[in-house]
């Protein structure tokens, strides 16, 4: 059985007595110990040097009416009861230095002596688990009761073992979650349990966060309903700023982000605050950040860890106190490798890191944003558009199908129901709009009739009419297919063991990556210039 120890601060006004009236008055130091069913192993009482007297007499009484009880005086200095920051530091650091043992002890923190401050700021240690224990708050004893030291009540802030207020965090939880999915009851598992962590670290942390994926996975997207989510937790009362990083280029690039002053280049006519200023008390979506200069990088690592910078041509910092959300379809690992982006800014960047995978990696959630395309038409256009049961059954079959690629992701998905209900006759998308629309996304994708049926539209893509128009016949649909696979591929070396799966186990030492490498130099492309175009 675990012995009962409590924890409580002398009360230097309710636990204070004359020696003829002591037995008379309701002191809760000495009444803690005389309640029933509610056996005190040990007292751990805490009170200043100036209290000593006081102490030495409730330990006095205490071994009069509970002999068995065992009381140790710890003393703590607090200048003012009433001042938050002394008390809190110094029931910390009482806290800090305590041995707790909750396998073998249970821990009570008595509230009912102290000042309010003191009640406060137990209330926080316990809450935040600092100290393992319940709340124990005691009662003068009524008129007319059977108990002359009072009674009882203790508090169990561990909320999971309140059957309707775990239900109802519960229920809160799901409401933010599904927030975060705008609504959308994903059916994938991962991506379920990743969204799961992202409400968690967006309520409880103010650190960056980063999230990557291809283009079109819905970056921007989650972005924003991560600042509203936030907004709506009263974190943050400023504004949401997003930066497509890809966009700037050297001076622009500084002073987009930090701003300048009068005269700090050709052209700066005035003082611009810049949008790191505009996302105070905010927050900041810095998309595609791997697209940052080297310089701008340094910037920004400054900014985030010191909620200063310096604005273009200005000789003083200004301030901007921002929450940091950053996006990339780059792996900015590889990038540290190649001296492209900045060790010290991925380390800042990548305490919290959450890939969003591509649509064609979770096709089981392309039939509920369906229903959520339909619904955003509907709101955009002022039109109620639906599909016919046969024309929504033969989409969806190809739409899962592993021939449909979706290369852009959930903007393929949002545009290709945009045009069937653009083209729908009487708001009602049937079979042919499907068919139609099949076609269209094959030729999108380069897997569809082409021009001789070899790969024609993918070269043209990548290497433009002329480009392609130099290119023989012979290679035209090795190439094309080439091409394809790296556009499917995550990596280079991914896309070579696809590419060479056979041969490879023909010749364990060839390096896949190498070989196909060297087969893209021959048109004078790199996988980077095949997998983005």
């Amino acid at each position: 059985m675990k012995r009962r120890v409590a924890i409580g601060i002398l009360g230097t006004t309710l636990d204070a007595s004359g020696r003829e009236d002591r037995w008379k008055k309701w002191r809760p130091t000495v009444a803690l110990c005389q309640q029933p069913g509610l056996f005190i192993d040990r007292l751990e009482l805490l009170h200043d040097d100036r209290s000593e007297r006081l102490a030495r007499q409730i330990i006095s009484d205490i071994e009069v009416i509970s002999p068995a009880t065992e009381v140790r005086r710890h003393i703590i200095s607090m200048k003012d009861p009433w001042d938050f920051s002394e008390v809190y530091t110094g029931l910390r650091e009482f806290a800090r230095a305590y041995s707790f043992d909750p396998e073998k002890e249970d821990y009570l923190v008595n509230i009912t002596t102290g000042t309010h401050v003191a009640q406060i700021c137990w209330f926080l240690l316990t809450e935040a688990r600092f100290i393992p224990a319940r709340l124990l708050q005691l009662s003068p004893r009524k008129e007319g009761g059977d108990y002359p030291a009072g009674s009882y009540s203790i508090i169990d802030l561990d909320l999971s073992r309140y059957d309707a207020i775990a239900t109802r965090f519960a229920a809160e939880r799901d409401e933010a979650t599904s927030f975060l999915k705008s609504g959308i009851a994903t059916r994938n598992p991962a991506f379920n349990r990743m969204i799961d962590q992202i409400e968690k670290v967006a309520i409880r942390s103010r650190a960056p966060v980063l999230l990557t994926g291809p283009t079109g996975a819905g970056k921007s997207q989650l972005a924003r309903r991560i600042y509203e989510l936030k907004k709506a937790q009263r974190q943050v009362s400023g504004d949401f700023i997003e930066v497509n990083c890809a966009t700037l280029r050297g001076d622009q690039a500084m002073s987009t982000l930090f701003g300048h002053v009068k005269g700090a280049f050709t052209g700066a006519q005035g003082e611009r605050a810049g949008l790191m200023k505009s996302a105070s008390k905010g927050v900041l979506f810095l998309d595609e950040i791997g697209e940052l200069g080297l310089d701008e990088q340094a910037m920004c690592l400054r900014a985030i860890e010191e909620k200063r910078f310096l604005p273009v041509g200005a000789d003083r910092d200004v301030t901007s106190d921002f929450q940091l959300l950053a996006g990339t379809n780059r792996d900015l690992s590889i990038d540290v490798r190649a001296g492209k982006f900045r060790e010290d800014l991925f380390a800042r960047l990548n305490l919290w890191t959450f890939q969003l995978p591509a649509l064609r990696d979770r096709k089981e959630d392309i039939e509920p944003n369906l229903e959520f395309e339909l619904r955003r038409y509907g709101e955009r256009e002022g039109q109620n558009v639906t599909f016919n049961k046969e024309a929504r059954d033969l989409y969806l079959k190809f739409a899962v199908a592993p021939e449909a690629l979706w290369r852009a992701n959930f903007r393929d998905l949002s545009a290709s129901i945009t045009r069937m209900a653009t083209l729908a006759p009487l708001g009602r998308i049937n079979e042919e709009a499907v068919r139609d629309e099949i076609g269209r996304l094959g030729l999108l994708w380069g897997a569809g009739p082409v021009e001789g049926g070899d790969g024609d539209s993918v070269l043209r893509e990548v290497l433009g009419p002329d480009g392609a128009a130099g290119i023989d016949p012979f290679d035209r649909v090795q190439l094309a297919a080439v091409i394809r696979a790296c556009r499917d591929s995550s990596s280079i070396s991914a896309a070579g063991r696809k590419l060479f799966s056979v041969s490879r186990l023909k010749k364990a030492s060839g390096n896949d990556a190498d070989r196909l490498r060297k087969y893209l130099q021959r048109f004078s492309l790199s996988f980077d210039d095949v997998a983005r175009a």
